[in-house]
């Protein structure tokens, strides 16, 4: 497993369990399932939910004032779904962190991070096929984009409609 984020690798520190019962810690990731299917917890517990590709997004934005962390599932890296889903959780307004997890590749990385997740862990052949190395440099690769990044720079188009305004 390697996690980053876009300085570099970066420690895991949540704990996976399939029911918030079998916590042994404090941060605690866990399908989306058992948070909603569970009564509110103690207040000291940390909370992260996997997410699958499927799940309807009014499903999850009633929890955001309890998870710390959303984990979107990218079952392969041919499935994006995961970025159309990151995008559409930071529209309705979700501020805590997002990871996409799966069998990505660093070419995906500067899109995983325009589209709003913090942080990727990579599973698997992709994290021992790709080294950390291969992540940043796609980092460097993509300076400018056409859609506008999550909480970055004005896209192509706006720096284009911005230089025109000003001849």
């Amino acid at each position: 497993m390697l996690l980053l984020d876009r300085h570099g690798p970066k420690e895991d520190v949540w704990e996976r369990a399939e029911t918030l019962c079998q916590a042994e810690t404090n941060f605690v990731l866990t399908p989306f399932g058992a948070i909603a299917e569970s009564p509110l917890v103690q207040t000291d517990l940390r909370l992260a939910a996997l997410l699958e590709p499927n799940r309807a997004l009014d499903e999850v934005t009633p929890f955001f004032d309890r998870l710390d962390m959303i984990v979107v599932h990218f079952p392969s890296a041919a499935d994006g779904r995961g970025f159309s889903t990151a995008r559409q959780l930071r529209q309705a307004g979700f501020k805590g962190i997002l990871r996409a997890f799966g069998p990505l590749i660093s070419d995906q990385f500067p899109q995983a991070l325009a589209c709003g997740f913090d942080e990727v862990e990579i599973i698997g052949a992709a994290a021992a096929r790709q080294p950390v190395e291969h992540w940043m440099e796609a980092l460097k690769r993509i300076s400018f984009l056409y859609q506008r990044d999550y909480g970055a720079q004005d896209s192509i188009p706006e720096q284009r409609l911005a230089r025109a305004a000003h001849v």
